[in-house]
């Protein structure tokens, strides 16, 4: 009975052994977003002047939005809340909008059906111009504490607030038609900022790193990563009074991403592989 039990026993420790796919503990980490491949096919020069809170092509034009504020505690003299057609020859911005820059710190623009939107930053509004003479139209309450961004799909604004969740917005009343929050392996990705829809997937600056991250328009997961932390390390050995990166504009002509930041003295393009 003993040389039995044992051989049972045995047979039982092989099987274990053999088995290449143990049994699920509960403890896995899910993997990471990939990182998704670039390179950098050219460099253009940037204004400076422009504190960069949004970037978008629209009728083949690279325009750019700025919000106001100080370059440092001692400095006075402050950039414009703005936005305007950005010439990648000279970096200059030709500016179209201003705001009140004692009032409002511009944000996101974005165009959609013949009309230019923008938000504010702390203010609760957002503007509504007409995409060709840029007078304004209307103005809306921005549904969140603070305004980031805009982008668009094909029927709605997406907009960010800076926390993990994204609102997709009706372009005629402005309400929020649903809320999508942003998730990776490890949970809700907060602070995110600068936006631009890619066929089906919103690419998206995160808030104080060098990363762009590729989100799922439908289900809100991350799928992807750009570390752009070496052309980040290249601008500030250059200029080491620049901000964040932010600023994220598609060319669908091209299938080139441009990238910048905050008074940065470059505008990026890459081609994603």
């Amino acid at each position: 009975m003993k040389n039995i039990a044992f051989l049972v026993f045995y047979a039982a420790m092989a099987a274990i052994s053999c088995n290449d796919n143990p049994p699920p503990t509960g403890n896995e980490i899910p993997p990471s977003p990939p990182a998704i491949p670039y390179t950098v096919i050219n460099s253009y020069p940037h204004d400076t002047a422009f504190f960069t809170e949004g970037l978008e092509i629209h009728d083949g034009q690279l325009f750019e939005s700025s919000g106001s504020g100080a370059a440092s505690e001692d400095d006075p003299g402050y950039y414009p809340s703005a936005f305007g057609i950005t010439d990648l020859k000279t970096g200059k911005v030709t500016i179209k909008g201003t705001l009140d820059k004692a009032k409002y710190f511009g944000e996101g623009i974005t165009f959609f059906k013949g009309k230019m939107y923008q938000l504010t930053w702390k203010n609760g509004v957002g503007f509504v111009y007409d995409a060709t003479s840029y007078k304004k139209i209307r103005e809306f309450k921005i549904p969140a504490k603070e305004g980031w961004s805009l982008t668009h799909d094909s029927t709605h604004l997406i907009m960010s607030d800076g926390t993990s969740n994204l609102y997709f917005l009706d372009p005629d009343s402005l309400g929020v038609v649903k809320n999508l929050p942003v998730s990776d392996n490890n949970g809700p990705v907060p602070n995110i900022n600068e936006l631009e829809y890619v066929n089906g997937f919103i690419y998206a600056n995160q808030w104080l790193t060098p990363y762009i991250l590729k989100i799922d328009a439908n289900s809100g997961k991350v799928v992807g990563r750009l570390d752009l932390s070496n052309l980040e390390k290249d601008v500030k050995a250059k200029d080491p009074d620049v901000h964040e990166m932010n600023g994220v504009a598609w060319n669908s002509t091209t299938n080139t991403l441009y990238i910048t930041g905050k008074l940065w003295p470059s505008i990026f393009e890459l081609r994603l592989q």
